[in-house]
């Protein structure tokens, strides 16, 4: 058998504790449809810092336009869900 080094596999929950830890927020506070900036004070480094992350978990590159989309974890979820479907 050989290991292989594919990236994650997209699961919500699994997203929301790497997004929750990222952003230093419970993961609690971090409901679907919370949004970044309004009700989790996310300032655009920590998007940044947000989008490098799963970028690297899940193989992915995202653009900026993107980056500007990603307002709540389900809005993440779906471009993700979206970039690896594409894959």
């Amino acid at each position: 058998m050989s290991e292989t080094t594919a990236p994650a596999v997209l699961e919500l929950e699994n997203l929301r504790r790497t997004v929750a830890d990222v952003l230093d927020v419970e993961e609690a506070e971090l409901t679907d449809e919370a949004d970044f900036v309004n009700d989790l004070g996310v300032d655009s480094l920590m998007a940044l810092e947000v989008m490098v992350v799963l970028e690297k978990k899940y193989g992915v590159k995202l653009g900026e336009s993107e980056l500007k989309e990603v307002t709540c974890l389900r809005k993440a979820y779906d471009l993700l869900d979206a970039k690896l479907t594409a894959a």
